[in-house]
């Protein structure tokens, strides 16, 4: 039997239909599932879709740059460099946590084809490990303030070299600086990847312009018929 990670569940179905689309959308660097859980209303998503958002809660460990205290951590930051030194090893662990949570849903009867993986900073890192080696077609990747971390670690999947990936960030970020987002943006556009990037007047948070353009993207990706 799977241990899947603890996750904060919130439904959009107006329409009281069967569930058969699924965001597992990951939180930053201290916080907890519950940090994105106000934003599903907020979204503005078709009132004929079905959807199960997963805010899973990541592991309790020591992360170096804050002097080893613990706290809620997707993988331990050792360096805040501009180049970001981290522990890979934990990355591609959380990763498979959440690829277990993608098989869950499958389970569940949504087709991988209908599931979108998002992030937001240290969530966005392993968003990206997730999404862009999962070995079957998803409906999109969506990091927010976020950076690449693992692309010399990641096997690049041929099954979702035309997945929509967006990327969001703040222009005034003091976290995870913006030039980390293009980058991101620039390394992906080269390697042939569908890419939106936009940012926003803002720090290293999410503001409501930026969720109400999350909320057009949802209802376009989740409502694309796939053909495989």
């Amino acid at each position: 039997m799977n241990n899947y990670l603890d996750a904060v569940v919130v439904e959009h179905n107006p329409s009281q239909k069967k569930i058969d689309r699924a965001v597992i959308w990951l939180h930053g660097l201290g916080a907890s599932g519950h940090d994105f859980e106000p934003v599903v209303p907020q979204l503005g998503l078709a009132d004929d879709m079905a959807v199960r958002f997963i805010f899973p809660h990541a592991p309790k460990r020591p992360v170096t740059v804050n002097g080893g205290m613990v706290m809620p951590a997707w993988y331990d930051i050792i360096e805040m460099s501009l180049e970001r030194k981290v522990d890979v090893a934990q990355i591609e662990e959380s990763a498979q946590q959440i690829q277990d949570l993608i098989s869950r849903e499958i389970e569940r009867g949504v087709l991988s084809e209908h599931i979108v993986i998002a992030g937001f900073s240290q969530g966005g890192a392993v968003a990206y490990h997730v999404a862009l080696g999962y070995p079957e077609r998803l409906a999109g990747l969506m990091t927010l303030s976020t950076y690449l971390a693992t692309n010399d670690n990641i096997e690049y999947s041929a099954a979702n070299k035309d997945m929509p990936i967006l990327i969001e960030h703040g222009s005034h970020d003091p976290v995870v600086p913006v030039i980390l987002g293009e980058q991101a943006q620039q390394l992906l556009s080269a390697k042939d990847y569908n890419v939106s990037y936009n940012t926003y007047p803002m720090a290293h948070q999410v503001c409501m312009p930026q969720i109400q353009n999350i909320g057009k993207w949802l209802n376009t990706v989740l409502a694309q018929i796939i053909k495989l």
